[in-house]
């Protein structure tokens, strides 16, 4: 499989080279969205990515960083239909998982440029919700809901955590997260991949936790001050960890493409 880094920033100020959550997950020759901040299409086109590829899309919560991009998203594929006649490659459907209802219509309201009007796709709107959200011939995708929006739970959750499983591997994605022991019930015994963010989590923390739940590969994404600020002291704090435990460490950038 193959992972494609989109956008690896955090909601900060606009950084050069740098642009807010997204990536993609490659597996079965079709894509998986996660994340949809500022630029991700434009990005995923300009790496080379057909995507008209995609299968489904996850979003972990409704902050501007990981959905700025989301209505240029939407529009995209409509556009793409539209002017070139091209389809989405499962039935011209785009399974989309979002917490946030309210949140959703008003996206496709700007996508569409007003209301009362469609998408010439089929958009199959599921709000995520704890438990097994997705499962294909490809990935299977559960979710867990979190306290980054500090919640207690009474008008629903709207922040998830990701395990995505595919090709015989188990990979936790955070989305952002208050304490990262609440990923702790998606790795279970130690997982294959854990896709982390940093920014609102000291590096060491990060480090120390990823160790004691045996995780074989960690990857920071959506950077904070903490890695924006000081990227060569918190690459050398990676490699020191790597170098003294059984874990694959790499804060991952712009543009970067795993093979896992």
């Amino acid at each position: 499989m193959k992972f494609y880094f989109l956008g690896t920033c955090s909601g900060t100020e606009p950084m050069p080279e740098t642009h807010h959550s997204s990536f993609i997950l490659e597996t079965g020759d079709v894509y998986y969205w996660f994340e949809a901040g500022e630029n991700c299409v434009h990005r995923a086109m300009e790496m080379g990515l057909d995507v008209m590829k995609t299968v489904a899309l996850f979003i972990s919560h409704g902050h501007i960083d990981h959905i700025g991009g989301l209505a240029n998203l939407f529009s995209c594929f409509n556009k793409l239909e539209r002017h070139y006649g091209r389809t989405l490659i499962r039935d011209n459907a785009l399974e989309f998982f979002f917490p946030d209802p309210v949140l959703t219509e008003a996206v496709r309201t700007v996508a569409l440029q007003g209301p009362g009007k469609s998408f010439r796709y089929d958009l199959r709107e599921h709000t995520t919700a704890d438990g097994l959200l997705f499962e294909d011939e490809n990935v299977r995708v559960t979710a867990l809901h979190n306290q980054h929006l500090k919640e207690d739970g009474s008008n629903g959750w709207h922040a998830y955590s990701f395990l995505i499983e595919a090709e015989g591997k188990r990979i936790v994605f955070s989305g952002d997260v208050r304490y990262p022991a609440e990923m702790e019930p998606l790795i279970g015994d130690g997982c294959d991949m854990l896709i982390m963010e940093t920014g609102h989590h000291k590096v060491p923390d990060v480090l120390a936790f990823a160790v004691e739940h045996k995780v074989k590969n960690l990857r920071f994404t959506h950077h904070g001050r903490q890695i924006l600020d000081n990227p060569l002291e918190m690459a050398r704090l990676c490699a020191v960890c790597s170098a003294e435990n059984p874990i694959c460490i790499r804060i991952m950038h712009d543009k970067d493409v795993e093979l896992f």
